[in-house]
């Protein structure tokens, strides 16, 4: 007798729950764990699940709602605690430079961000799947608003990266007006950076007008930056002993350095005086270039002073082209005067 064996009846596999019938799967675990005690807890939780929306197949409670919101504070504020932490290890730790420390801390920033809405989205238990179109959609339109963001932070990272623009470096910037300045990089943001300037205005320029417009970067390779100061002496000035004096002043300033040392060149031969410029080195641009230079001029009014020295002021010759003729002028206003006084006695 042939015997035929039963096939295994294949049990069907449970249907998913409808899209939007389902609650917040955190939400759910949470409620399902605390209807197991009995207590007023679990009480309240029901009570607060009871209160709902529906909107369609989609039904939305205040239970819901309260466990979304305080999921995404507890990781928001996890995210800030990790990011703060990672700061300190990377200033404690490590024996990186400034540049590297901050390119590091801001790459660590967005790795933990991210994993952070990973997490978020795994907890909550978000279908993308089922917002495959409308996230599709709502990407594109982020994507065209957050352009400028996006390149700002990429920018950022490429300057950090190769180094072009560090923080603490003194670079030149322009206002409104088109007045330029200098100022201190003071942070390096995400999106643009804070430059300082010595009269405490703080201008953000952003990352991506760096990347793609001319900057003077004053300490990119050096901090050393060349003040020039011109002025001019009279024509009867013993030439030689005024150079000495003009260096002497620049040599005298403490912010002046004797390497490279300063120098005096004559410029030319002006209107009312001689031109002269002096030139000389400094290291600290962020504590001013105009302090400096009022410094040397001081120093250099005193040693004038004491040596005679003038400073000249606008003199002119005037020639006149037929003498004999301003002469008759001169005398007939005379007379007229005269007579007019004569007249009155």
């Amino acid at each position: 007798m042939t015997r035929i064996a039963a096939s295994p009846t294949p049990t069907p596999s449970p249907s998913p729950a409808p899209s939007g019938q389902a609650g917040v799967t955190a939400a759910d675990d949470i409620r399902e764990a605390v209807r197991a005690t009995d207590n007023p807890v679990g009480r309240f939780v029901d009570t607060l699940d009871a209160i709902a929306l529906q909107v369609g197949n989609t039904r939305i409670s205040v239970w819901d709602t309260l466990v979304v919101v305080l999921v995404i504070t507890a990781l928001i504020l996890f995210a800030w605690f990790l990011s703060k932490l990672a700061h300190w290890l990377l200033a404690k730790l490590t024996r990186l430079d400034s540049t590297q420390q901050l390119l590091t801390e801001k790459l660590v920033t967005v790795a933990i961000w991210l994993l952070a809405i990973m997490v978020g989205i795994d907890i909550l238990g978000v279908d993308l799947t089922a917002l495959a179109v409308f996230s599709g959609a709502f990407g594109l339109a982020i994507g065209f608003g957050l352009q400028k963001t996006f390149g700002n932070l990429i920018a950022g990272i490429i300057l950090l990266m190769d180094r072009s623009i560090k923080q603490g470096d003194v670079i030149a910037v322009s206002d409104m007006a088109g007045r330029e300045s200098f100022g201190q990089i003071r942070k390096i943001g995400i999106r643009a950076i804070s430059v300082t300037t010595r009269d405490k205005k703080e201008y953000l320029i952003p990352n991506e007008n760096l990347m793609i417009n001319q900057v003077a970067n004053w300490s990119y390779s050096a901090r050393d930056v060349r003040v020039r100061a011109p002025l001019s002496v009279a024509y009867e000035t013993d030439l030689d002993r005024a150079e000495e004096l003009m260096l002497q002043a620049a040599a005298d300033a403490p912010r002046v350095l004797a390497d490279p040392a300063p120098k005096v060149l004559l410029m030319g031969f002006g209107e009312s005086g001689i031109a002269f410029e002096i030139r000389f080195w400094i290291r600290d641009p962020e504590e001013g270039i105009s302090s400096v230079r009022s410094e040397v001029y001081k120093r250099l009014w005193h040693l004038f002073q004491d040596e005679g020295i003038r400073i000249p002021f606008p003199q002119r010759d005037i020639n006149l082209g037929n003498p004999r003729q301003f002469e008759e002028l001169a005398q007939a206003v005379s007379a007229a005067r005269k007579g007019g006084r004569a007249a009155d006695s």
